[in-house]
C-alpha cells in the first residue's frame, strides 16, 4: 500500500500509544527502558536505560526530514567546546504503515536536571557559574563549522523564511537581509539545558542560522519572567545589538504575535513592545 506524504497523521506522542515502538528500541539497542523515568513530548519520548544512559525516540514525517538528514544528535558529537551528553549510538527505521521515520538516539545522562519547561513562568535559581558556562558554550558553538542548516520547529531556516516570517507580522520592515550565518542549536529553551551543571541537549535541529537565533529564542522563552528575559539579553548583548540579532528578535516575536498566537500568552505584550523598539532601531540605521 502506498501513501502520499500529505497523508501523514498529525501525532502527539504525549497521547499516542508507543509500547510497540519502545519494544523495538529495546530489542535493537539491547537494553531496557525504565518507564518510571519516561518523558513524553509532542514529537519525542525519552527514558533512562538499565545501563545508565538515556534514549530519546522521535517520530518524524518524510516531509520534515531535510536533505541533510535528521541525525542532529549524532552529528553534534563532533562539536568542540559545547557541554552536552555524549552520543552512544542509534537505531532508525521506516514505519510500516505511514510515511514517517522513527529514530532512537542513545546518549549519556545529563549532569543535572532540565532547568524547567520550554517556556518558564517563574525565575529559576541559576548560579553565576551556570551563566558563564552558558555564554562560553554559545560562543564556542559559533566557532564550529558545519554544512548543516538549522531547522527550528523542524522548518529549514532560509533567508526567504526569515523575510516571510518578519514581514508577515511587521510589514514595515523592508530590509531583512541576514549578514552572518553561524552554527546554532536552534531549539534553545529552558527544557533543553540542565542545571546546576550546564549542559545543552536535544540537538535534532542544529545547523547554520542567522546570528542571534539562539539568543533570541531563549529570550522569547523567558518573556513571562521579565527579570529572566532581561538577564538573557544582557548575557548575549553582543548578539542582540547586532543587526542580525535584531532581525532574529523580530523573527521570534513574529511567532508569538502571528496568526497562531495564543491570546492568553503572557509574552504577547512584552514581545510587541520590544518588537516596536527593534523596528525603530532598524529604521534609524
Amino acid at each position: 500500500m502506498t501513501h502520499s506524504v500529505s497523508a501523514v497523521r498529525a501525532v502527539d506522542l504525549r497521547a499516542e500509544p508507543v509500547d510497540k515502538v519502545l519494544d523495538r528500541v529495546e530489542q535493537s539497542l539491547q537494553t531496557r527502558l525504565d518507564p518510571g523515568t519516561a518523558v513524553r513530548k509532542r514529537r519525542s519520548v525519552g527514558a533512562r536505560t538499565d545501563r545508565g544512559t538515556w534514549v530519546r525516540v522521535e517520530r518524524r514525517p518524510f516531509d520534515k526530514i531535510p536533505d541533510q538528514g535528521w541525525n542532529g544528535t549524532e552529528s553534534a558529537a563532533r562539536l568542540e567546546g559545547v557541554p552536552r551528553p555524549a552520543w552512544r549510538g542509534c537505531v532508525v527505521w521506516r514505519d510500516a504503515d505511514e510515511p514517517v521515520m522513527w529514530r532512537a538516539d542513545e546518549t549519556d545522562l545529563l549532569p543535572g536536571t532540565p532547568v524547567g519547561t520550554a517556556v518558564l513562568a517563574e525565575e529559576p535559581a541559576l548560579s553565576e557559574e551556570w551563566w558563564r558556562a552558558f555564554g562560553a558554550s554559545l560562543d564556542a558553538l559559533a566557532r564550529n563549522t558545519t554544512r548543516r542548516v538549522a531547522t527550528p520547529d523542524t522548518v529549514t531556516i532560509t533567508q526567504g523564511l526569515v523575510t516571510e516570517s518578519i514581514r508577515g507580522v511587521f510589514p514595515e520592515v523592508i530590509d531583512t537581509a541576514v549578514a552572518r550565518w553561524i552554527p546554532a542549536h536552534a531549539d534553545l529553551n529552558w527544557a533543553n539545558m540542565s542545571a546546576p551543571t550546564f549542559s545543552l541537549f536535544d540537538w535534532e535541529d542544529w545547523g547554520n542560522a542567522p546570528r542571534g537565533l539562539d539568543a533570541a529564542t531563549l529570550w522569547a522563552a523567558s518573556l513571562a519572567v521579565p527579570a529572566l528575559a532581561d538577564r538573557a539579553r544582557r548575557e548575549r548583548r553582543h548578539d542582540f545589538e547586532s543587526r542580525d540579532g535584531k532581525l532574529m528578535t523580530l523573527f521570534v516575536c513574529a511567532k508569538i504575535l502571528g496568526p497562531d498566537a495564543y491570546p492568553e500568552d503572557p509574552r504577547i505584550e512584552p514581545a510587541r513592545h520590544r518588537a516596536q523598539q527593534v523596528i525603530a532601531e532598524l529604521q534609524a540605521g
